[in-house]
């Protein structure tokens, strides 16, 4: 294990909900443009807290997802300056707190501040494992060039390059023609 369980769970939501982003779904079509889709994803992920489920959230959310990409895609030093500022602007104050099946794990803001803000301290207090870890190589775009996703790499020897078997596959079966086509005797 890399990092702390609560830690892995956060890096992949945020792996997850960037990829709900039009140009990193499998449809090509935004996976987070309603307040029902972005529902199901809370409750997938267990966030607890508030919810206000109103078109101003998932608008906040949805803006918050753009700030995670520009995150996730810095080198280490840019990333310390924009944790720190991310972590400062929304006043996060981190506890231990146990709730529901959960164990002890770390939240950064109370429970009723709006999701987004949620959303954005919890990607910034993963951040801060991913950098103290020097680990900032894990947080990769998808290699495939026709898709705009990410993925974290949390194998052991961290060579995972693609958001999902399509991508991998795709540009695998891309790659087997160009070979094929380059040399018909093969």
């Amino acid at each position: 294990m890399l990092f702390a369980p609560d830690t892995e769970d956060v890096l992949e939501f945020d792996a997850t909900i960037l990829n709900t982003a039009a140009r990193a779904t499998r449809s090509g079509v935004d996976q987070l443009a309603t307040t029902d889709q972005l529902a199901e994803l809370m409750t997938r992920f267990g966030f607890s807290g508030r919810f206000d489920g109103d078109e101003a959230e998932l608008e906040a959310v949805r803006q918050a997802r753009k700030r995670l990409r520009q995150l996730w895609t810095l080198d280490r030093d840019a990333m310390v300056e924009a944790v720190n500022e991310l972590l400062a602007r929304l006043q996060a104050v981190p506890r231990l707190v146990r709730h529901g099946d959960l164990d002890w794990h770390v939240h950064a803001t109370p429970q009723e501040a709006p999701l987004a803000d949620r959303i954005l301290v919890e990607a910034a207090m993963a951040l801060v494992d991913v950098v103290r870890t020097d680990e900032t190589g894990r947080l990769r775009e998808c290699a495939a060039d026709d898709c705009d996703g990410v993925l974290v790499d949390l194998s052991r020897n961290a060579s995972k390059r693609f958001c999902s078997v399509r991508c991998s596959n795709r540009v695998n079966a891309v790659a087997f023609r160009e070979r094929r086509a380059a040399d018909p005797l093969a």
